[in-house]
């Protein structure tokens, strides 16, 4: 069975992200998939990092397993500030690191070693920005760091966006539209890891 992670990082669980998250949940699970949903306002830790032998408290380390288990993560969260709220970026900077997520091999100081590969990733992130503006004024600023600087730096691949812009001025039916589009990216991202799923089953590796 194909295992997804979805990762909430807004602080507020009536918002938009959790319903987009649930609706992928919706879409995937009716694929065969097994959907876990990790919502980060619920798990207790400190988000700042001060040294990199800092004690995992128990909820990340469940988080860190679901990670490893999983074959697809899935991101939720808004753009605040032209980044992701501190609540990801705390869970980013507790969770991915090195010898969990990445790793210089010996010998090599300056190009590292991702450990998650072998695992996909979608990141859903919803701004009140209009698309245009994000794309010539920030540069897709977020998604150079989150998608590449992060996620591709740690082995994870391939890895899908989903951009839902201009959220202040979006009509209820649109609202209701793009719940139904995630519900179907859901279903269709569970569906690309069927195979995979029967590879890890057979014990063979996927790449």
């Amino acid at each position: 069975m194909q295992r997804i992670l979805l990762v909430i990082g807004h602080p507020d669980c009536s918002r938009y992200s959790h319903a987009l998250a649930e609706r992928y949940a919706t879409g995937a699970r009716a694929s065969g998939a097994s959907v876990e949903i990790l919502d980060l306002a619920d798990l207790s830790f400190d988000p700042n990092l001060a040294s990199y032998d800092q004690p995992l408290e128990p909820d990340l380390e469940r988080a860190s397993e679901a990670i490893l288990a999983a074959e697809h993560l899935a991101f939720f969260f808004p753009m605040w500030w032209a980044g992701p709220p501190a609540l990801m970026k705390g869970f980013i900077d507790r969770v991915f690191l090195p010898d969990f997520a990445f790793r210089y091999p010996p010998g090599r100081t300056s190009i590292p070693e991702g450990l998650l590969r072998g695992r996909s990733a979608r990141v859903v992130v919803t701004m009140d920005s209009p698309g245009w503006y994000y794309r010539l004024a920030r540069r897709r600023s977020l998604h150079h760091a989150f998608s590449g600087g992060t996620l591709k730096f740690c082995g994870i691949g391939p890895i899908r966006e989903t951009t839902v812009t201009s959220l202040r001025a979006l009509s209820e039916p649109k609202r209701l539209r793009w719940l139904d589009r995630l519900e179907a990216q859901g279903a269709r991202d569970a569906r690309r890891l069927a195979p995979r799923a029967r590879l890890h089953q057979l014990g063979v590796p996927a790449e």
